[in-house]
């Protein structure tokens, strides 16, 4: 018999041997099952269900302790520790985690998972035959995902980032039901900001296309989210020293996207509605909020 760390097996309880545990018979060899692995009562002769994985020493041991995933299973984890050179480490469920190497990571630091957030991997070995996971990509999700249903467009979701790239970031919307979700992505220009792997985002559904995956977007319908700009860029003149800012339709698009989270064509619609509302003016590239006040004494 070959014992594989990572999968389940049954094996028959050979010997009790304390302080240790019970000694279960593997063939060529007896691997340990430490009292603290028990979940129930066993007794020598007995077959029971275990888990095979790499002790702290390095020797296969057994778990009766049921794992999130086995070798080459695909699950959902939550980071439960980070370290800086060697990468994140997951929960898998046996009250020890379950390494993700830093070379799985993006290369932007910032882009890194954060204590509490929830990563797609598959378990694997390494060169040793120690377990280890691995980013789930396309390949793997797609078969467990969905087609998202048309009602869905227009509709606001949670989805957790699986890839994030600088032209977009890939999610899976979480859609309640069976299976991982549907597959979506956010364009960077539908984006407010960079976003990490393994965080939760709120996007909305703007397209669905025939292959049941969605377009995505961070920010409301245009019409929604110029009265919600206009309200924000208002409140931000307020706050300004003469109630005027040095930003205006000459602004170039990336200082607008870094001072304010939103596009150029976004900015401009929320300018055009405050200065058709008669709330701002614009002159030499500056933005000044109107002083209704001083207008009404003047009539």
């Amino acid at each position: 018999m070959s014992l594989i760390a990572g999968t389940l097996t049954e094996l028959v309880v050979s010997r009790e041997v304390s302080p240790y545990g019970y000694f279960l018979d593997g063939g060529d060899r007896d691997v340990l099952l430490h009292y603290s692995e028990l979940t129930g009562k066993i007794e020598p002769g007995d077959t029971v269900e275990v888990f095979i994985f790499f002790d702290t020493e390095d020797r296969l041991a057994a778990t009766m302790k049921k794992p999130y995933l086995t070798l080459g299973e695909t699950a959902k984890l939550q980071v439960a520790d980070v370290h800086p050179r060697l990468g994140c480490f997951l929960e898998m469920g046996l009250g020890r985690q379950l390494l993700l190497p830093i070379r799985e990571l993006p290369e932007m630091r910032e882009l890194h998972p954060v204590v509490g957030d929830y990563v797609f991997v598959i378990m694997e070995h390494d060169k040793q035959g120690r377990l280890r996971a691995k980013l789930a990509g396309e390949q793997e999700l797609a078969p467990l995902s969905f087609h998202a249903p048309d009602s869905w467009k227009g509709e606001w979701f949670t989805a957790l980032v699986y890839k994030p790239l600088q032209m977009g970031t890939f999610v899976i919307i979480d859609g309640g039901v069976v299976g991982f979700g549907a597959i979506g992505m956010i364009h960077s220009s539908e984006r407010t900001r960079m976003l990490r792997l393994g965080e939760e985002v709120k996007v909305r559904v703007s397209h669905i296309r025939e292959d049941g995956r969605v377009n995505l977007s961070m920010v409301p319908q245009k019409e929604i989210g110029r009265t919600d700009d206009a309200d924000r860029l208002l409140a931000f003149l307020k706050e300004r020293p003469g109630h005027a800012m040095p930003y205006s339709d000459d602004t170039p698009p990336d200082i607008i996207k870094q001072r304010f989270g939103i596009s150029k064509s976004a900015f401009k619609r929320a300018l055009g509605k405050l200065m058709k509302d008669g709330l701002v003016t614009q002159k030499d590239s500056w933005t000044y909020m109107v002083n209704k006040e001083e207008n009404t004494d003047s009539k």
